[in-house]
């Protein structure tokens, strides 16, 4: 999809006749920075005897690295928000909210990252490939893709258990529209419980995953 930046700069000519003061100066907006980590409804305690697993990071799709929040208009059009952003990279604050995410679903004794003394049994790798309003649609949109590895404890060749692209929709205020515009805040709510769905989603085929029988 085309992507562009918001506001567009000015042409070079007339940023020289802004230099020569022939232009009023721009009155200076502050960036506004949003947090993206979304909680769940009910925490479980860790598994006792449930499967270390090792997250590792997050993968980011093309687009995905930019912390301006994406809105996607007409013909797929994508503008990034220039005054209005993600408090981090938006790829760091998923792989956050997904750890904690599943930390909290009962099904691991720990939910790790790389570098952990502890050794895990699993491993997830993952990939954020969107995370975008769509104010035309009345929607929010998330998107990952996850691949669930079996460690074996001898060191040999790692086994596939599962390969999934969990998603997660949540309406705009106001619902669909005729313009490509969005309020920041409405923008930056619902891709945070569109994040949530994903999430949700991805934790019921680790839940079929880790509790299927071995494969011979």
């Amino acid at each position: 999809m085309p992507t562009r930046r918001r506001p567009f700069l000015l042409l070079p000519a007339l940023a020289a006749a802004a230099a020569c003061s022939v232009l009023p100066s721009r009155p200076y907006q502050e960036v506004q920075r949003y947090a993206l980590a979304p909680e769940r409804p009910r925490r479980e305690p860790p598994a006792r005897r449930g499967p270390v697993l090792l997250l590792r990071s997050v993968r980011a799709a093309p687009g995905m690295d930019a912390r301006g929040l994406r809105v996607v208009g007409a013909g797929g059009q994508v503008d990034t928000e220039f005054y209005n952003e993600w408090a981090a990279p938006p790829v760091e604050l998923v792989e956050e909210a997904m750890r904690q995410w599943l930390a909290g679903s009962g099904l691991f004794s720990a939910v790790v990252s790389p570098g952990s003394r502890l050794r895990a049994g699993l491993v997830l790798e993952a990939e954020l490939l969107r995370l975008q309003a769509e104010p035309r649609a009345g929607l929010a949109r998330a998107g990952l893709a996850a691949l669930l590895l079996d460690e074996p404890r001898d060191g040999g060749q790692a086994r596939i258990l599962g390969q999934f692209t969990p998603e997660g929709t949540a309406p705009l205020p106001g619902g669909p529209r005729q313009t490509d515009t969005v309020a920041a805040g409405d923008a930056a709510a619902a891709m945070r419980e569109a994040l949530a769905a994903a999430l949700a989603a991805l934790e019921r085929e680790l839940r079929g995953a880790v509790r299927a029988p071995p494969r011979r």
